[in-house]
């Protein structure tokens, strides 16, 4: 018999424009990000009721992705990620534990890189 049981959620790029970065043309030209989020929750009561009311709601998760990346500007994709972490936590009591991937696609390097990646993860202590 399983005593704990969790699902894992997966939102995969989720692409933006956006206006992030330490230098002041990456805040005025603007440059594309993805966004990867996984969220894990017990989901037996949505799945037993087949109700999205007992679920972890994926389009609030992706609004709560798109306030963060698009209503301010930061500095670090490290605090971006962090940012939508605290925001997807605090939305939803429901998610034990969660890790984001902030891709930044245009990256001002006289370096040939297909992107910059910062993954955190956070997990609900147990009270």
């Amino acid at each position: 018999m399983l005593k704990n049981s969790l699902t894992k959620l997966l939102i995969n790029n989720v692409e933006y424009y956006a206006y992030h970065g330490v230098k002041e043309e990456e805040r005025i030209l603007g440059g594309k990000y993805q966004v990867d989020l996984e969220m894990y929750y017990d989901s037996k009561t949505a799945i037993l009721n087949d109700d999205v009311n007992y679920a972890l709601n994926y389009e609030e998760a992706m609004f709560c992705i798109s306030s963060v990346i698009t209503e301010e500007n930061y500095s670090l994709i490290e605090t971006i990620a962090t940012e939508i972490l605290s925001s997807v936590m605090d939305k939803f009591e429901i998610i034990q534990k969660a890790t984001v991937r902030v891709r930044k696609l245009t990256v001002p390097m006289r370096r040939a890189v297909d992107y910059v990646e910062c993954e955190h993860t956070v997990e609900r202590t147990k009270a």
